[in-house]
Protein backbone atom coordinates (compact mmCIF):
# COMPACT_ATOMS: atom_id res chain seq x y z
CA UNK A 1 0.00 0.00 0.00
CA UNK A 2 3.30 2.59 0.61
CA UNK A 3 3.55 4.85 -2.90
CA UNK A 4 6.69 2.89 -4.83
CA UNK A 5 9.24 5.96 -5.57
CA UNK A 6 11.12 4.87 -9.10
CA UNK A 7 14.77 6.29 -9.16
CA UNK A 8 15.70 8.41 -12.15
CA UNK A 9 18.02 6.72 -14.73
CA UNK A 10 21.57 8.35 -14.73
CA UNK A 11 22.29 10.89 -16.91
CA UNK A 12 25.91 11.88 -18.54
CA UNK A 13 27.30 15.15 -19.88
CA UNK A 14 30.24 15.09 -21.69
CA UNK A 15 32.75 17.93 -22.65
CA UNK A 16 34.90 17.44 -25.64
CA UNK A 17 35.55 21.38 -26.80
CA UNK A 18 37.71 23.20 -24.71
CA UNK A 19 36.97 26.78 -24.94
CA UNK A 20 39.87 28.23 -22.79
CA UNK A 21 39.61 31.00 -20.01
CA UNK A 22 36.88 32.67 -18.11
CA UNK A 23 37.16 34.25 -14.69
CA UNK A 24 33.75 35.23 -14.28
CA UNK A 25 30.94 33.64 -11.69
CA UNK A 26 29.03 32.16 -14.18
CA UNK A 27 31.20 30.51 -17.10
CA UNK A 28 30.29 27.71 -19.55
CA UNK A 29 31.00 24.14 -20.26
CA UNK A 30 34.42 23.60 -21.68
CA UNK A 31 35.54 26.75 -19.85
CA UNK A 32 38.01 27.11 -16.75
CA UNK A 33 37.78 29.65 -14.03
CA UNK A 34 41.75 28.88 -13.18
CA UNK A 35 44.34 27.93 -15.69
CA UNK A 36 48.08 28.02 -15.89
CA UNK A 37 50.46 27.27 -19.15
CA UNK A 38 47.00 26.31 -21.18
CA UNK A 39 47.24 26.82 -24.50
CA UNK A 40 44.66 26.86 -27.44
CA UNK A 41 46.96 25.31 -30.04
CA UNK A 42 45.42 21.66 -30.02
CA UNK A 43 41.95 23.01 -30.04
CA UNK A 44 39.49 21.97 -29.16
CA UNK A 45 41.73 19.59 -26.91
CA UNK A 46 42.88 20.80 -23.77
CA UNK A 47 46.72 20.69 -23.63
CA UNK A 48 49.56 22.45 -22.05
CA UNK A 49 51.40 24.78 -24.36
CA UNK A 50 55.13 23.89 -25.74
CA UNK A 51 57.93 24.96 -23.55
CA UNK A 52 59.71 28.41 -24.22
CA UNK A 53 63.45 28.96 -24.74
CA UNK A 54 66.52 31.43 -23.74
CA UNK A 55 67.59 33.64 -26.78
CA UNK A 56 70.76 35.40 -24.63
CA UNK A 57 70.85 35.84 -21.04
CA UNK A 58 72.98 37.91 -18.54
CA UNK A 59 72.19 41.01 -20.13
CA UNK A 60 70.70 44.60 -19.34
CA UNK A 61 68.47 44.73 -22.57
CA UNK A 62 65.84 47.48 -22.35
CA UNK A 63 64.03 47.29 -25.77
CA UNK A 64 63.75 44.76 -28.88
CA UNK A 65 62.73 45.35 -32.69
CA UNK A 66 62.48 43.23 -35.57
CA UNK A 67 64.82 43.88 -38.67
CA UNK A 68 66.52 41.80 -40.76
CA UNK A 69 67.16 39.82 -37.49
CA UNK A 70 66.46 40.61 -33.94
CA UNK A 71 68.26 43.93 -32.79
CA UNK A 72 68.18 44.75 -28.96
CA UNK A 73 69.52 47.60 -26.74
CA UNK A 74 72.08 46.23 -24.12
CA UNK A 75 73.00 49.16 -21.50
CA UNK A 76 74.84 51.30 -23.55
CA UNK A 77 74.85 49.30 -26.76
CA UNK A 78 72.03 48.63 -29.40
CA UNK A 79 73.07 44.47 -30.88
CA UNK A 80 72.06 43.34 -34.55
CA UNK A 81 72.21 39.77 -34.68
CA UNK A 82 74.26 39.58 -32.23
CA UNK A 83 76.64 42.13 -32.92
CA UNK A 84 77.15 44.97 -29.97
CA UNK A 85 77.77 48.57 -31.59
CA UNK A 86 78.67 50.38 -28.78
CA UNK A 87 76.52 54.06 -28.96
CA UNK A 88 77.30 55.15 -25.45
CA UNK A 89 73.41 54.96 -24.64
CA UNK A 90 72.09 56.20 -21.37
CA UNK A 91 71.53 53.41 -18.38
CA UNK A 92 69.77 56.04 -16.36
CA UNK A 93 66.67 54.77 -15.28
CA UNK A 94 64.67 57.47 -16.24
CA UNK A 95 65.76 57.03 -19.20
CA UNK A 96 65.02 53.41 -19.67
CA UNK A 97 63.30 51.38 -21.37
CA UNK A 98 63.97 52.63 -24.69
CA UNK A 99 61.59 53.14 -27.45
CA UNK A 100 62.75 52.38 -30.77
CA UNK A 101 61.10 53.07 -33.93
CA UNK A 102 62.04 51.46 -37.35
CA UNK A 103 62.39 54.04 -40.88
CA UNK A 104 64.27 52.13 -43.64
CA UNK A 105 67.22 50.71 -42.72
CA UNK A 106 67.46 53.04 -39.75
CA UNK A 107 66.49 52.49 -36.18
CA UNK A 108 65.66 55.44 -34.43
CA UNK A 109 66.00 55.19 -30.41
CA UNK A 110 64.07 57.35 -27.94
CA UNK A 111 64.51 58.90 -25.54
CA UNK A 112 68.26 59.27 -25.68
CA UNK A 113 67.02 60.60 -29.56
CA UNK A 114 70.13 58.42 -31.09
CA UNK A 115 69.72 56.90 -34.75
CA UNK A 116 71.76 53.95 -36.18
CA UNK A 117 72.17 52.52 -39.80
CA UNK A 118 71.75 48.62 -39.85
CA UNK A 119 72.50 48.16 -43.30
CA UNK A 120 75.63 49.36 -42.11
CA UNK A 121 77.00 49.58 -38.62
CA UNK A 122 79.54 52.17 -38.83
CA UNK A 123 76.70 54.83 -39.35
CA UNK A 124 75.06 55.91 -36.11
CA UNK A 125 74.58 59.44 -33.77
CA UNK A 126 72.46 61.69 -32.43
CA UNK A 127 69.49 63.40 -34.14
CA UNK A 128 70.28 66.88 -32.46
CA UNK A 129 73.28 68.79 -33.39
CA UNK A 130 74.69 72.21 -31.95
CA UNK A 131 77.35 74.12 -33.15
CA UNK A 132 78.48 76.91 -29.84
CA UNK A 133 80.71 79.20 -32.00
CA UNK A 134 82.37 82.24 -30.14
CA UNK A 135 84.95 84.56 -32.35
CA UNK A 136 84.50 86.74 -34.85
CA UNK A 137 81.38 85.41 -37.55
CA UNK A 138 81.59 86.76 -40.70
CA UNK A 139 77.44 88.19 -42.23
CA UNK A 140 77.44 88.65 -45.44
CA UNK A 141 74.44 89.76 -48.10
CA UNK A 142 74.15 86.52 -50.58
CA UNK A 143 72.86 84.58 -52.98
CA UNK A 144 70.89 80.91 -52.61
CA UNK A 145 73.99 79.44 -53.19
CA UNK A 146 76.17 81.84 -50.96
CA UNK A 147 77.63 83.66 -53.91
CA UNK A 148 77.60 87.54 -52.85
CA UNK A 149 75.83 90.08 -53.85
CA UNK A 150 77.33 93.17 -55.73
CA UNK A 151 75.62 96.56 -53.87
CA UNK A 152 75.57 99.06 -55.90
CA UNK A 153 73.40 101.28 -53.31
CA UNK A 154 72.64 101.33 -49.96
CA UNK A 155 70.53 104.49 -48.92
CA UNK A 156 66.98 105.75 -48.62
CA UNK A 157 66.26 107.65 -51.50
CA UNK A 158 66.04 106.19 -54.67
CA UNK A 159 69.37 105.97 -57.13
CA UNK A 160 69.93 108.20 -60.36
CA UNK A 161 71.22 106.85 -63.25
CA UNK A 162 71.14 103.03 -62.37
CA UNK A 163 73.10 100.48 -64.64
CA UNK A 164 71.12 97.10 -65.65
CA UNK A 165 70.79 94.87 -63.03
CA UNK A 166 72.31 96.90 -60.14
CA UNK A 167 71.61 96.15 -56.68
CA UNK A 168 70.07 98.65 -53.80
CA UNK A 169 68.70 98.14 -50.28
CA UNK A 170 66.15 100.54 -50.17
CA UNK A 171 66.79 101.64 -46.32
CA UNK A 172 63.77 103.71 -46.05
CA UNK A 173 61.54 101.34 -44.42
CA UNK A 174 61.52 98.38 -41.94
CA UNK A 175 63.07 95.89 -42.77
CA UNK A 176 65.14 96.81 -45.55
CA UNK A 177 64.32 95.54 -49.08
CA UNK A 178 66.65 94.31 -51.53
CA UNK A 179 66.13 95.66 -55.39
CA UNK A 180 67.81 95.25 -58.96
CA UNK A 181 67.33 97.79 -61.55
CA UNK A 182 65.70 96.69 -65.11
CA UNK A 183 66.32 98.80 -67.74
CA UNK A 184 63.61 97.16 -70.02
CA UNK A 185 61.12 98.17 -67.85
CA UNK A 186 62.09 101.06 -66.61
CA UNK A 187 61.57 100.28 -62.79
CA UNK A 188 63.28 98.86 -59.66
CA UNK A 189 61.93 94.91 -58.88
CA UNK A 190 61.99 93.52 -55.53
CA UNK A 191 64.15 90.54 -54.84
CA UNK A 192 61.08 88.30 -53.41
CA UNK A 193 63.65 86.30 -50.99
CA UNK A 194 67.26 87.13 -50.17
CA UNK A 195 69.64 85.68 -47.93
CA UNK A 196 72.61 85.90 -45.26
CA UNK A 197 75.63 83.58 -45.21
CA UNK A 198 77.22 83.43 -41.15
CA UNK A 199 80.64 82.22 -42.34
CA UNK A 200 82.93 80.67 -38.88
CA UNK A 201 85.22 77.71 -39.26
CA UNK A 202 83.39 74.29 -38.73
CA UNK A 203 80.13 75.67 -38.30
CA UNK A 204 78.74 73.99 -41.43
CA UNK A 205 80.20 70.66 -40.26
CA UNK A 206 77.13 69.17 -37.88
CA UNK A 207 74.43 70.41 -40.76
CA UNK A 208 72.45 69.55 -43.89
CA UNK A 209 71.45 71.68 -46.44
CA UNK A 210 67.68 72.40 -45.95
CA UNK A 211 68.61 71.56 -42.12
CA UNK A 212 65.73 73.34 -40.29
CA UNK A 213 68.06 74.75 -37.58
CA UNK A 214 67.67 77.67 -34.63
CA UNK A 215 69.88 80.80 -33.63
CA UNK A 216 70.64 82.01 -30.46
CA UNK A 217 72.52 84.69 -28.61
CA UNK A 218 72.76 87.22 -31.50
CA UNK A 219 69.81 89.45 -29.61
CA UNK A 220 72.50 89.93 -26.68
CA UNK A 221 75.63 90.24 -28.30
CA UNK A 222 74.34 92.84 -31.21
CA UNK A 223 71.42 94.17 -29.63
CA UNK A 224 67.25 93.61 -30.03
CA UNK A 225 67.36 96.81 -32.56
CA UNK A 226 70.13 95.44 -34.88
CA UNK A 227 69.94 94.19 -38.13
CA UNK A 228 71.15 91.12 -37.32
CA UNK A 229 69.11 90.29 -34.38
CA UNK A 230 66.31 89.64 -36.76
CA UNK A 231 68.05 86.45 -37.79
CA UNK A 232 67.75 84.94 -34.60
CA UNK A 233 65.11 82.00 -34.30
CA UNK A 234 63.97 79.40 -37.13
CA UNK A 235 65.70 78.98 -39.94
CA UNK A 236 66.60 77.18 -42.94
CA UNK A 237 70.22 76.01 -43.87
CA UNK A 238 69.81 76.47 -47.99
CA UNK A 239 73.39 75.83 -48.38
CA UNK A 240 75.75 75.06 -46.17
CA UNK A 241 80.01 74.55 -46.51
CA UNK A 242 82.19 73.25 -43.89
CA UNK A 243 83.03 77.16 -43.05
CA UNK A 244 79.47 78.58 -43.59
CA UNK A 245 75.75 78.42 -43.98
CA UNK A 246 73.09 80.30 -45.55
CA UNK A 247 69.91 81.56 -44.04
CA UNK A 248 67.19 83.53 -44.98
CA UNK A 249 67.80 87.19 -44.14
CA UNK A 250 68.53 91.01 -45.35
CA UNK A 251 72.16 93.33 -45.05
CA UNK A 252 73.13 96.27 -45.78
CA UNK A 253 76.82 95.57 -45.64
CA UNK A 254 79.31 93.09 -44.47
CA UNK A 255 79.64 92.58 -41.16
CA UNK A 256 81.62 90.82 -38.70
CA UNK A 257 80.76 90.65 -35.06
CA UNK A 258 83.09 89.45 -32.19
CA UNK A 259 79.62 87.30 -30.28
CA UNK A 260 79.03 83.72 -28.79
CA UNK A 261 75.84 82.36 -30.61
CA UNK A 262 75.05 78.69 -30.84
CA UNK A 263 73.30 76.86 -34.37
CA UNK A 264 71.21 74.55 -33.10
CA UNK A 265 69.02 70.91 -34.71
CA UNK A 266 66.74 69.61 -32.05
CA UNK A 267 64.22 67.35 -32.23
CA UNK A 268 61.20 68.23 -30.00
CA UNK A 269 60.63 66.61 -26.59
CA UNK A 270 58.13 63.85 -27.44
CA UNK A 271 55.96 61.72 -25.26
CA UNK A 272 55.90 58.42 -27.73
CA UNK A 273 56.84 57.88 -31.47
CA UNK A 274 55.96 56.07 -34.23
CA UNK A 275 56.70 56.26 -38.23
CA UNK A 276 54.33 56.73 -41.20
CA UNK A 277 54.38 57.42 -44.39
CA UNK A 278 58.19 57.85 -44.34
CA UNK A 279 57.77 60.16 -41.62
CA UNK A 280 58.77 60.42 -37.59
CA UNK A 281 55.42 61.20 -35.54
CA UNK A 282 55.33 62.27 -32.12
CA UNK A 283 53.39 63.60 -29.75
CA UNK A 284 53.84 65.87 -26.26
CA UNK A 285 52.02 66.87 -23.40
CA UNK A 286 53.64 68.96 -21.07
CA UNK A 287 57.15 71.78 -21.50
CA UNK A 288 58.47 71.66 -24.72
CA UNK A 289 62.54 71.83 -25.43
CA UNK A 290 62.02 75.47 -24.62
CA UNK A 291 60.43 75.50 -21.45
CA UNK A 292 56.15 76.27 -23.31
CA UNK A 293 53.48 74.29 -22.13
CA UNK A 294 52.66 72.15 -24.88
CA UNK A 295 49.25 69.76 -26.43
CA UNK A 296 50.98 68.87 -30.14
CA UNK A 297 51.64 66.60 -32.44
CA UNK A 298 54.54 66.51 -34.63
CA UNK A 299 55.83 64.82 -38.16
CA UNK A 300 59.37 65.25 -39.20
CA UNK A 301 60.30 66.31 -42.60
CA UNK A 302 59.47 63.33 -45.52
CA UNK A 303 61.99 60.95 -45.25
CA UNK A 304 64.24 62.62 -42.75
CA UNK A 305 64.26 61.75 -39.18
CA UNK A 306 66.71 64.00 -38.09
CA UNK A 307 64.42 67.35 -39.36
CA UNK A 308 61.49 68.62 -37.17
CA UNK A 309 61.19 72.34 -37.69
CA UNK A 310 62.19 72.64 -41.51
CA UNK A 311 59.21 74.84 -43.02
CA UNK A 312 60.24 75.70 -46.79
CA UNK A 313 56.10 75.84 -47.83
CA UNK A 314 56.48 72.81 -49.74
CA UNK A 315 55.05 69.09 -49.27
CA UNK A 316 58.40 67.43 -47.64
CA UNK A 317 58.35 70.01 -45.03
CA UNK A 318 57.80 69.03 -41.32
CA UNK A 319 54.46 69.37 -39.59
CA UNK A 320 53.13 70.20 -35.96
CA UNK A 321 49.89 70.63 -34.81
CA UNK A 322 48.08 71.82 -31.25
CA UNK A 323 45.15 69.16 -30.19
CA UNK A 324 42.16 70.43 -27.56
CA UNK A 325 41.63 67.47 -25.94
CA UNK A 326 42.93 67.35 -21.92
CA UNK A 327 45.06 64.95 -20.59
CA UNK A 328 48.45 62.79 -21.28
CA UNK A 329 49.13 61.35 -24.07
CA UNK A 330 49.26 57.27 -23.13
CA UNK A 331 50.93 55.84 -27.03
CA UNK A 332 51.22 56.16 -30.61
CA UNK A 333 51.03 53.68 -33.23
CA UNK A 334 50.71 53.02 -36.97
CA UNK A 335 47.48 51.35 -37.69
CA UNK A 336 46.13 50.93 -41.70
CA UNK A 337 48.96 53.34 -42.85
CA UNK A 338 47.75 56.43 -40.25
CA UNK A 339 49.29 57.69 -37.04
CA UNK A 340 47.46 56.68 -33.96
CA UNK A 341 47.92 58.68 -30.81
CA UNK A 342 46.08 57.61 -27.70
CA UNK A 343 44.75 58.96 -24.74
CA UNK A 344 42.71 57.71 -21.58
CA UNK A 345 39.30 59.00 -22.88
CA UNK A 346 40.04 59.20 -27.09
CA UNK A 347 42.19 58.81 -30.64
CA UNK A 348 43.74 61.07 -32.31
CA UNK A 349 44.08 59.85 -35.91
CA UNK A 350 45.96 61.84 -38.36
CA UNK A 351 44.76 62.07 -42.00
CA UNK A 352 46.34 63.22 -45.10
CA UNK A 353 49.54 63.24 -47.17
CA UNK A 354 51.53 66.21 -46.64
CA UNK A 355 51.08 69.02 -44.12
CA UNK A 356 49.20 71.57 -46.40
CA UNK A 357 46.17 68.38 -46.46
CA UNK A 358 46.97 66.79 -43.12
CA UNK A 359 44.15 66.99 -40.25
CA UNK A 360 43.29 65.23 -37.06
CA UNK A 361 40.45 63.41 -36.37
CA UNK A 362 39.74 62.90 -32.52
CA UNK A 363 37.46 59.96 -31.62
CA UNK A 364 35.84 59.86 -28.27
CA UNK A 365 36.43 56.79 -26.90
CA UNK A 366 38.15 53.95 -24.41
CA UNK A 367 41.62 54.43 -25.28
CA UNK A 368 45.18 53.13 -24.22
CA UNK A 369 45.60 53.23 -20.29
CA UNK A 370 48.04 55.38 -18.79
CA UNK A 371 51.14 53.49 -18.49
CA UNK A 372 50.11 50.83 -20.66
CA UNK A 373 51.59 52.11 -24.03
CA UNK A 374 53.63 49.15 -25.00
CA UNK A 375 50.17 46.82 -25.01
CA UNK A 376 49.44 48.26 -28.06
CA UNK A 377 50.31 45.48 -31.09
CA UNK A 378 48.36 44.49 -34.11
CA UNK A 379 46.87 41.12 -34.89
CA UNK A 380 46.23 40.68 -38.64
CA UNK A 381 44.97 44.27 -39.54
CA UNK A 382 43.08 44.37 -36.02
CA UNK A 383 44.82 46.59 -33.27
CA UNK A 384 44.64 45.96 -29.48
CA UNK A 385 45.40 47.19 -26.43
CA UNK A 386 44.46 47.56 -22.95
CA UNK A 387 42.32 50.64 -22.23
CA UNK A 388 41.39 51.41 -18.40
CA UNK A 389 38.48 48.37 -17.87
CA UNK A 390 39.10 46.36 -20.65
CA UNK A 391 41.47 44.72 -23.57
CA UNK A 392 40.42 46.50 -26.60
CA UNK A 393 40.31 45.84 -30.17
CA UNK A 394 40.36 48.12 -32.48
CA UNK A 395 39.39 48.02 -36.10
CA UNK A 396 39.35 52.07 -36.96
CA UNK A 397 36.61 52.98 -36.07
CA UNK A 398 35.55 52.44 -32.58
CA UNK A 399 37.00 49.80 -30.11
CA UNK A 400 35.33 46.92 -28.81
CA UNK A 401 36.13 44.61 -25.43
CA UNK A 402 37.58 41.46 -25.88
CA UNK A 403 38.45 41.16 -22.34
CA UNK A 404 35.15 39.70 -20.54
CA UNK A 405 36.66 36.76 -19.95
CA UNK A 406 39.28 37.89 -17.87
CA UNK A 407 36.14 38.54 -15.65
CA UNK A 408 36.15 41.80 -12.78
CA UNK A 409 39.96 41.59 -11.37
CA UNK A 410 41.79 44.74 -12.47
CA UNK A 411 45.01 45.06 -14.46
CA UNK A 412 47.67 47.87 -14.62
CA UNK A 413 51.21 48.13 -16.07
CA UNK A 414 50.22 46.35 -19.46
CA UNK A 415 53.16 44.83 -22.18
CA UNK A 416 51.98 43.45 -25.17
CA UNK A 417 53.38 41.33 -28.13
CA UNK A 418 52.02 39.80 -31.42
CA UNK A 419 52.92 36.59 -33.73
CA UNK A 420 50.44 35.01 -35.84
CA UNK A 421 46.59 34.93 -35.10
CA UNK A 422 47.85 35.42 -31.09
CA UNK A 423 47.86 38.39 -29.09
CA UNK A 424 50.60 37.36 -25.97
CA UNK A 425 50.00 40.56 -22.86
CA UNK A 426 51.66 40.58 -19.40
CA UNK A 427 49.84 42.88 -17.18
CA UNK A 428 50.30 43.46 -13.25
CA UNK A 429 46.91 43.17 -10.93
CA UNK A 430 46.11 46.77 -9.86
CA UNK A 431 47.22 47.14 -5.87
CA UNK A 432 49.18 43.80 -6.00
CA UNK A 433 52.96 43.08 -7.44
CA UNK A 434 51.69 40.31 -8.95
CA UNK A 435 51.89 39.54 -12.71
CA UNK A 436 49.51 36.98 -15.55
CA UNK A 437 50.65 36.41 -18.75
CA UNK A 438 47.56 35.68 -20.64
CA UNK A 439 46.86 35.16 -24.42
CA UNK A 440 43.95 35.76 -27.01
CA UNK A 441 43.67 33.62 -29.81
CA UNK A 442 41.97 36.18 -32.14
CA UNK A 443 41.33 33.29 -34.78
CA UNK A 444 39.18 31.11 -32.45
CA UNK A 445 38.50 33.98 -29.73
CA UNK A 446 39.81 32.28 -26.53
CA UNK A 447 41.89 33.04 -23.74
CA UNK A 448 44.49 31.28 -22.28
CA UNK A 449 46.34 32.07 -19.09
CA UNK A 450 50.04 30.62 -19.06
CA UNK A 451 52.13 31.86 -16.02
CA UNK A 452 52.56 34.57 -13.80
CA UNK A 453 56.13 36.32 -15.74
CA UNK A 454 56.71 39.98 -15.76
CA UNK A 455 57.89 40.59 -19.47
CA UNK A 456 59.06 44.06 -20.26
CA UNK A 457 58.43 43.90 -24.08
CA UNK A 458 57.69 41.73 -27.04
CA UNK A 459 59.15 41.42 -30.31
CA UNK A 460 58.23 38.91 -33.28
CA UNK A 461 61.07 38.49 -35.79
CA UNK A 462 60.32 35.82 -38.47
CA UNK A 463 59.28 32.05 -36.66
CA UNK A 464 59.78 33.40 -33.36
CA UNK A 465 58.26 35.84 -30.72
CA UNK A 466 60.54 37.22 -28.22
CA UNK A 467 60.23 38.60 -24.76
CA UNK A 468 62.52 40.47 -22.46
CA UNK A 469 62.27 39.00 -18.83
CA UNK A 470 64.62 40.79 -16.13
CA UNK A 471 68.11 40.15 -17.46
CA UNK A 472 67.33 37.85 -20.66
CA UNK A 473 65.60 37.69 -23.91
CA UNK A 474 63.12 34.67 -23.80
CA UNK A 475 61.57 32.92 -27.36
CA UNK A 476 58.23 32.29 -26.35
CA UNK A 477 57.55 29.01 -29.18
CA UNK A 478 60.91 27.52 -27.48
CA UNK A 479 63.82 28.35 -29.98
CA UNK A 480 67.53 28.69 -28.74
CA UNK A 481 68.37 27.06 -25.51
CA UNK A 482 64.79 25.03 -25.16
CA UNK A 483 63.73 24.44 -21.56
CA UNK A 484 64.52 21.23 -19.87
CA UNK A 485 62.44 20.71 -16.86
CA UNK A 486 59.15 19.40 -17.58
CA UNK A 487 56.40 22.17 -17.51
CA UNK A 488 53.99 22.64 -14.98
CA UNK A 489 50.13 22.79 -15.58
CA UNK A 490 46.89 23.24 -14.57
CA UNK A 491 43.28 23.91 -14.99
CA UNK A 492 40.05 24.38 -12.10
CA UNK A 493 36.47 24.12 -13.43
CA UNK A 494 33.86 26.48 -12.06
CA UNK A 495 31.25 25.22 -9.34
CA UNK A 496 29.78 22.36 -10.69
CA UNK A 497 25.90 21.17 -10.31
CA UNK A 498 24.73 24.72 -9.31
CA UNK A 499 22.85 24.44 -12.31
CA UNK A 500 21.20 21.66 -11.70
CA UNK A 501 18.08 21.32 -9.76
CA UNK A 502 16.03 18.77 -7.52
CA UNK A 503 19.61 18.49 -5.89
CA UNK A 504 21.09 16.44 -8.84
CA UNK A 505 24.89 15.85 -8.11
CA UNK A 506 28.01 14.45 -9.93
CA UNK A 507 28.18 10.71 -9.01
CA UNK A 508 31.48 9.81 -11.39
CA UNK A 509 34.11 12.29 -13.44
CA UNK A 510 35.44 10.38 -16.77
CA UNK A 511 38.70 12.32 -17.89
CA UNK A 512 39.86 10.93 -21.24
CA UNK A 513 43.73 12.11 -22.04
CA UNK A 514 46.56 10.85 -23.13
CA UNK A 515 50.06 11.55 -21.50
CA UNK A 516 53.73 11.73 -22.58
CA UNK A 517 56.00 9.52 -21.11
CA UNK A 518 57.04 10.91 -17.68
CA UNK A 519 54.07 13.17 -17.35
CA UNK A 520 52.28 13.15 -14.20
CA UNK A 521 48.78 14.24 -13.41
CA UNK A 522 47.02 14.90 -10.15
CA UNK A 523 43.09 15.17 -9.39
CA UNK A 524 41.56 17.15 -6.83
CA UNK A 525 37.98 18.63 -6.05
CA UNK A 526 37.04 21.41 -3.75
CA UNK A 527 33.40 20.51 -1.56
CA UNK A 528 31.09 23.51 -1.30
CA UNK A 529 33.53 26.52 -1.67
CA UNK A 530 35.39 25.34 1.68
CA UNK A 531 39.16 26.44 0.34
CA UNK A 532 40.65 23.01 1.14
CA UNK A 533 41.71 20.88 -2.00
CA UNK A 534 41.39 17.03 -1.66
CA UNK A 535 43.39 14.68 -3.74
CA UNK A 536 41.15 12.40 -5.75
CA UNK A 537 44.03 10.25 -7.54
CA UNK A 538 47.03 10.57 -9.32
CA UNK A 539 48.18 8.88 -12.70
CA UNK A 540 51.34 8.51 -14.45
CA UNK A 541 52.49 8.25 -17.92
CA UNK A 542 54.05 5.01 -18.83
CA UNK A 543 53.88 4.90 -22.50
CA UNK A 544 52.20 7.12 -25.12
CA UNK A 545 48.84 6.08 -25.32
CA UNK A 546 45.00 6.92 -24.11
CA UNK A 547 43.81 6.46 -20.49
CA UNK A 548 40.02 6.72 -18.85
CA UNK A 549 40.34 7.70 -15.98
CA UNK A 550 37.34 7.24 -13.47
CA UNK A 551 37.27 9.98 -10.61
CA UNK A 552 34.34 9.29 -8.08
CA UNK A 553 34.18 12.64 -6.14
CA UNK A 554 32.00 12.17 -3.21
CA UNK A 555 28.36 13.83 -2.66
CA UNK A 556 28.07 17.75 -1.85
CA UNK A 557 25.69 20.67 -2.57
CA UNK A 558 28.38 21.94 -5.64
CA UNK A 559 32.55 21.07 -6.02
CA UNK A 560 35.08 22.41 -8.05
CA UNK A 561 37.49 20.22 -10.45
CA UNK A 562 41.33 20.45 -11.28
CA UNK A 563 43.89 18.81 -12.79
CA UNK A 564 47.37 19.50 -12.49
CA UNK A 565 50.59 18.28 -14.43
CA UNK A 566 53.61 17.97 -15.06
CA UNK A 567 54.67 17.43 -18.71
CA UNK A 568 53.43 16.72 -21.99
CA UNK A 569 49.64 15.97 -21.97
CA UNK A 570 46.22 15.98 -24.16
CA UNK A 571 42.55 15.98 -22.69
CA UNK A 572 40.37 14.68 -24.98
CA UNK A 573 37.13 14.80 -23.14
CA UNK A 574 35.75 14.93 -19.79
CA UNK A 575 32.70 13.27 -18.75
CA UNK A 576 30.05 14.07 -16.18
CA UNK A 577 27.65 11.38 -14.78
CA UNK A 578 24.65 12.87 -12.91
CA UNK A 579 22.50 11.04 -10.37
CA UNK A 580 19.17 12.10 -8.91
CA UNK A 581 19.74 13.30 -5.15
CA UNK A 582 17.57 13.41 -2.34
CA UNK A 583 14.82 16.00 -1.01
CA UNK A 584 17.51 17.93 1.33
CA UNK A 585 20.85 16.64 -0.32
Amino acid sequence: MYPQLNAPNNSRRMVDVFRGYNHNLKIGEGEFFEMKNMTSDYYPLLSPRGKRGVYTEGINPQGLIAKDALCYVDGGSFVVNGYPVDMKLSTDEDMCPKQLVSMGAYVIILPDKKWINTADLTEYGDIDAQAAIQGDITFTLCKADGSAHQVAYTQATTPEAPGNMELWVDTSAEPHVLKQWSESAGMWASVATTYVKIEYEGIGLLFEQYDGITISGLKEAVGEEDQLAALEGSAVVWDKGNNYIVVVGILDVVRTVNASITVSRKMPAVDYITESGNRLWGCRYGLSNDGQVVNEIYASKLGDFKNWNCFMGVSTDSFSVQVGTDGQFTGAITHLGYPLFFKENCVHQIYGSYPANFGVQTTACRGVQKGCSRSLAIVGEILYYKARHAVCAFDGSLPVEVSTDLGEVRYDNAVAGAHGNKYYISMRDVGEDKYSLFVYDTAKGMWHREDERKLEAFCSCREELYAIEGSRIITMLGSGDGDTERLDWMVQTGPLTTDMPDMKYISRITVRMALEIGTKVRFLAQYDSDGGWESLGNLSGISLRSFSIPIRPRRCDHFRFRIEGAGGAKIYSITQTIEQGSDLS
